[in-house]
């Protein structure tokens, strides 16, 4: 079921009649004043295809003001949170714990204007390590620079993979305070890199996992941001939005984000996660 956009709403032109008593004193602002006002409109919201699910559908999209690239996200119908399958239904992708995790691809809108070239929603209902922290239900939502071909190419058996995994971008390419923790490369994924300072991390005081946000990557390049979400915070329906670390250097250069949003978005029943603070970098 689509929603439809909100519509464009512009302000009416008006024209201020200056008294000619004021125009004789030499006000000259108020001679200004006849000019048309500048014509506002509301941001635009543009979809990409909508994938079905259980409950609803799930989809890309991309809000624009003024022409410009504010949010880049993925929007998750209500209904489709009650409908969520569990760990050991049928559909997913079986891990060698036993539990299943579900991977919906999503194509991006046209002309985006980011440096992004898909995005998925990963659904975990049992989470995943470590333990402790992350082993809770969540989304992963991941936005690559690599295609498809090239994410599904990164498998165990695939060529120089282990030496692939350990070539790390250039450290001006890494965010502040993000380290590769030292755990295997994710098959279809990569290498995830984490910020020590998230509060589910810290070695004293760590906090229950509510979201965080990891940049990924794979053969020397950062390949994917990934905002990390857990069900139970998203049910609150939040807006919030998260600063990020953001590095020197990006590969390829475009529009990277310097924060997230999650938020629950009444008027079209839809809960979202999205890069925000869109800028070229």
């Amino acid at each position: 079921m689509l929603q439809r956009l909100p519509p464009v709403w512009k302000d009416a032109a008006f024209l201020v009649v200056v008294p000619v008593v004021l125009l004789a004193s030499g006000c000259g602002a108020d001679a200004e004043a006849g000019a048309e006002t500048p014509q506002a409109s509301s941001p635009e919201v543009r979809y990409g295809p909508a994938v079905e699910v259980e409950g609803g559908v799930v989809r890309s999209y991309v809000t624009e003001e003024g022409g410009r690239v504010v949010e880049l996200g993925v929007a998750v119908d209500a209904g489709v949170l009650p409908a969520l399958p569990g760990s050991h239904d049928p559909g997913g992708i079986v891990t060698p714990d036993g539990h299943s995790i579900f991977v919906w691809e999503l194509p991006l809108p046209e002309n985006h204007g980011t440096p992004f070239d898909h995005a998925t929603l990963d659904w975990v209902p049992a989470g995943h390590e470590p333990p402790g922290v992350y082993d809770v239900p969540h989304f992963d939502v991941h936005f690559y620079t690599i295609t498809t071909a090239e994410r599904m190419a990164i498998v165990p058996t695939g060529p120089e993979f282990g030496e692939k995994a350990a070539r790390h971008p250039a450290p001006e390419h890494i965010p502040a305070g993000y380290v590769d923790p030292g755990m295997p490369p994710v098959p279809q994924m990569g290498v995830h890199w984490v910020d020590l300072s998230s509060p589910e991390l810290r070695p004293e005081g760590a906090e229950p996992f509510t979201r965080t946000f990891i940049y990924g990557s794979w053969d020397g390049r950062i390949t994917f941001v990934e905002p990390m979400v857990a069900l139970s915070w998203l049910e609150t329906r939040p807006d919030e939005t998260i600063p990020v670390a953001t590095a020197e250097r990006y590969d390829p250069p475009g529009l990277w984000p310097g924060a997230y949003r999650v938020y629950f978005d009444a008027a079209a029943d839809q809960y979202r996660v999205a890069l925000t603070d869109l800028g070229e970098r």
